[in-house]
């Protein structure tokens, strides 16, 4: 088994003990990532936008890209943005798109609007 850590400067730094993405046997495991920069503005859709640009940096990273997302699980702090962030979200996963959940949370790192993990493979 070998378990790879994957890292890229195209993505935020992680904030606690765990890495952006681990690679292992040809899957990639992204930890969620979060858009904090732009959280307080109120554009769930601008966020969204943000926080799938950070995914598919690390899957560059890791040789990959969206269409290797077999999961993926979206956490929101409020199920009302359901809808913007279905909308920026499926510009991503236009064909084929991976199994999902969504989960409305009380609250998210940083206080972010959103947070989006996903799992890849090779």
């Amino acid at each position: 088994m070998s378990k790879e850590i994957v890292y890229t400067d195209e993505a935020p730094a992680p904030i606690g003990p765990y890495s952006q993405a681990v690679k292992i046997n040809g899957t990639l495991f992204v930890s969620g990532q979060i858009a904090a920069e732009l959280a307080a503005n109120g554009d769930i859709q601008a966020e969204t936008q943000k926080v799938m640009e950070n995914i598919g940096a690390i899957l560059k990273a890791a040789g990959l890209d969206y269409t290797n997302v077999v999961k993926s699980s979206i956490f929101v702090k409020d199920m009302n943005n359901f809808a913007a962030i279905n909308e920026v979200y499926g510009r991503f996963f236009t064909v084929d798109p991976p199994a999902r959940e969504t989960v409305e949370v009380a609250r998210l790192p940083k206080d972010v609007n959103v947070e989006i993990s996903v799992i890849a493979v090779q």
